[in-house]
């Protein structure tokens, strides 16, 4: 996490001594150097030919070419607004082409205010890195420390790069009981030198590692329960204090596959813990988070990784299901293999219960169809009684009609 920054009357001292740091770094760094001019972009740089005060030729990386802005001025050359493209490597020769001196040309930034990040996993260690405002394009150096006042002593200790040069450096069992120290980078190169200065409270700065090896397990005959089980951060003890050991605070959070809303459970210095409310038949996402158990200022880790785990469901009893009979041959002919077969009636193939109900629809069927004939047959009957009756009237007619006329 950030840390905040410091008043410059309380600096005094750390910075007097990061500035003799400093000037005794730029002079080594100066004499290591000698055949190399450093110049800053955007500047006028002036290149000086020594050892001669008669006109001298410039050349660059070999050419007698120069920058377009390039102003040569006697045994001097001078580049206005320097541009990172002038970098390279310059030579004045006198009249007969002779050299009298060469020198690389590197361009770039003085460097600037670093910003510094610091975090504290365990009682036993302080990570801190920091980033750089101003890229400089130039060799960089970093001198780190911090600083503790005890009983009115201020001691100042190095913050340790484990590579020189890096951006990052390791407190080593930090002095808990002054919580409250003064971190110190002074960044360096040839241009110049920056210091940032901050202040670093850490009972406020301890967060620990996220809690490792987190798993779930179902508890047998218990559908609504999981057991979660997890270690503590392997930072959070040091190697060679493994018989001290701090108390840890945990959270564990969990819901159903496709919630939004989380269920929290706390315990302190415990590494396991039970749901009892689960729901059951489906799976949960599951994580645990740690927090010093001490310093009621600290923060709560980071949430470990996710874990997805099923409370225990009853097992299904599998029952043996009867072998299909045929439909045509009877169980005595599946048993023994004899050559008889004997057609089965529709009443055997039925279910208990259900010879029944086939033979009121087979009888009310029946019934439709007989009334249905017996209408049929009435129909007919009247129509031949009609047809009858027509024919004894005519006879009769026509039998009048023959005695008229005899």
């Amino acid at each position: 996490m950030p840390v905040s920054g410091s008043s410059p009357g309380r600096l005094l001292v750390i910075g007097i001594l990061s500035l003799l740091v400093v000037h005794i770094s730029s002079e080594a760094w100066s004499n290591e150097v000698s055949d190399v001019q450093y110049g800053r972009l955007g500047s006028s740089v002036t290149l000086a030919c020594r050892g001669s005060r008669s006109p001298v030729e410039w050349r660059v990386n070999g050419s007698s070419v120069l920058p377009r802005q390039a102003v040569q001025l006697d045994s001097s050359l001078s580049l206005p607004s320097a541009h990172i493209s002038m970098e390279g490597n310059y030579s004045c020769h006198d009249q007969s082409g002779t050299l009298i001196q060469a020198v690389r040309l590197r361009l770039g930034n003085p460097p600037g205010p670093v910003n510094i990040t610091c975090r504290l996993p365990s009682h036993f260690k302080v990570f801190c890195s920091w980033t750089t405002s101003v890229d400089s394009t130039l060799p960089t150096q970093y001198f780190s420390s911090y600083s503790s006042r005890d009983n009115g002593v201020l001691t100042v200790e190095t913050c340790v790069q484990e590579v020189q040069g890096s951006s990052s450096c390791v407190i080593e069992h930090p002095p808990m009981w002054s919580h409250k120290h003064l971190f110190n980078i002074t960044e360096v190169n040839p241009l110049g030198s920056q210091q940032t200065i901050v202040r670093v409270d850490l009972h406020q700065l301890m967060k620990p590692d996220p809690p490792e090896a987190v798993r779930s397990m179902e508890v047998e005959g218990h559908p609504t329960r999981l057991q979660v089980q997890w270690r503590i951060p392997e930072s959070w003890t040091p190697e060679d204090i493994s018989d001290v050991a701090f108390p840890l605070a945990f959270q564990l959070r969990y819901r159903p596959v496709g919630s939004k809303y989380w269920s929290m459970l706390f315990t302190e210095d415990d590494t396991s813990l039970t749901i009892m409310d689960a729901l059951a038949g489906h799976p949960h996402h599951i994580q645990v988070q740690a927090k010093d158990g001490i310093s009621p200022e600290s923060q709560w880790s980071d949430w470990s990784q996710l874990v997805q785990a099923q409370p225990w469901t009853e097992p299904l009893i599998a029952t043996e299901e009867p072998t299909a009979i045929p439909e045509f041959f009877s169980p005595e002919q599946n048993n023994t293999g004899a050559d008889t077969s004997t057609v089965k009636g529709p009443d055997s193939q039925l279910p208990d219960g259900g010879g029944l109900g086939v033979v009121m629809l087979l009888s009310l069927f029946a019934g439709i169809v007989g009334i249905v004939a017996f209408t049929v047959i009435l129909l007919l009957w009247m129509r031949h009684q009609r047809r009858g009756g027509l024919s004894k009237q005519q006879l009769t007619s026509m039998v009048k009609m023959k005695s008229l006329l005899i």
